[in-house]
């Protein structure tokens, strides 16, 4: 069998490079580099919490982008010279070493591409998600649990920061909801796929006759919002409940009233912080969910349908996104994309990569598609 046009393929591959340079405008990310690596070395940085973070954040990613950009470059440049020295020597095995990491670097191009994708307009911001257990009993909560870990050990592989807003424990396990963000630029753009309901299928752990059984749970993903976004919430529109936080099983976390529940009384929008320590930091904390998900409401109506931005996910039969299944076969399989792999634990220890950007390529067909 006749091996790969090399010379074709690494032409083909350093185009694609060319292109990736110049709609991530790399030499703008080197000078916004220098400018944010002063910044943290200034003194006074961490004096401002919240700037800190949005600066170091910002750093990390512009980092990390230009370190993958160059690092495929000299990979390109090292295919080459082994190609070059398996024909010149007549080696077999150097030619088929080169013939794997050839479809290895086209892989890894094809995820850096994905990154020219995220162009909307919410999409370089920070993701605020939200999970709720829905349809199956204890399964479902126990679901929405495994969802959660699933996106934070993402987010830590990535070393992308998570902050816990909320987390509201079901009886007997697993979770009725929680709420957390994801502290990374252009999370919403690469998570914003992720709404939608996903399904569980296995043998139930907590069912004693071992039957199998169907669960479902609903992610939101919305956008966080930055102080130039217009979003103005009156106080007579926003209804404040107080509460002990409690934890799994209904354990106590704290004796006072510090958990904060605020209702939009005009949406009916509810959201609830109990992280913080003081009920003031709680009420800030939650008014920021609050608003993400107000503007996200309000963007999804002024587009006229409410999947834009937030989905209208009910969490039961019919309208899931993404099967689980672990029994009787395992595999985790996208209902839009058709992207699938066979090993659900990896999946669920954070291994996303392959979903978020077939989900980043489906969202974009799908835009273009609605545009026409």
């Amino acid at each position: 069998m006749a091996g790969p046009d090399y010379d074709s393929e690494i032409k083909q591959l350093q185009a694609t490079m060319h292109t990736i340079e110049q709609v991530l405008d790399i030499d703008n990310m080197r000078t916004e580099i220098a400018d944010l690596g002063e910044q943290v070395a200034a003194p006074d940085l961490w004096d401002d919490q919240a700037n800190a973070t949005r600066v170091t954040g910002r750093l990390s990613f512009l980092q990390g982008t230009v370190d993958r950009f160059k690092a495929l470059g000299d990979r390109i440049e090292d295919l080459e010279a082994l190609v070059e020295l398996g024909r010149e020597a007549g080696d077999d095995e150097t030619l088929a070493e080169a013939e794997v990491e050839l479809g290895r670097i086209q892989k890894a191009v094809d995820g850096l591409e994905v990154r020219t994708l995220l162009n909307g307009e919410y999409d370089a911001r920070e993701a605020l998600i939200s999970i709720r257990s829905g349809a199956g009993g204890v399964d479902a909560a126990d679901f929405a649990e495994s969802l959660m870990r699933m996106y934070v050990r993402w987010a830590e592989q990535h070393d992308y920061g998570v902050e816990v807003f909320e987390t509201s424990y079901a009886e007997e396990a697993g979770l009725k909801s929680a709420t957390f963000a994801i502290h990374a630029p252009y999370a919403y753009g690469t998570l914003t796929s992720e709404a939608g309901t996903h399904r569980l299928v296995r043998i139930s752990p907590f069912d004693n006759q071992g039957r199998r059984q169907t669960s479902f749970a609903a992610v939101e993903v919305v956008p966080v919002l930055e102080q130039t976004d217009e979003i103005e919430v009156p106080d007579e529109e926003i209804r404040v409940d107080v509460y002990r936080s409690g934890g799994p099983g209904g354990q106590s976390v704290n004796t006072t009233d510090s958990a904060v529940r605020l209702t939009h009384i005009p949406t009916g929008t509810v959201v609830s912080c109990q992280n913080e320590k003081s009920q003031l930091q709680n009420k800030a904390s939650a008014m920021v969910v609050l608003k993400a998900k107000l503007l996200a409401r309000k963007k999804a109506e002024e587009k006229a349908h409410l999947d834009g931005l937030r989905g209208d996910v009910q969490a039961s039969w019919g309208d899931q996104m993404r099967n689980y299944v672990l029994n009787p076969y395992q595999v985790v399989k996208d209902l839009r994309t058709g992207y699938e792999v066979g090993n659900p634990t990896a999946v669920f220890d954070g291994d996303l990569d392959g979903f978020l950007e077939a989900g980043i390529r489906w969202r974009r067909g799908a835009d273009k598609a609605e545009a026409n």
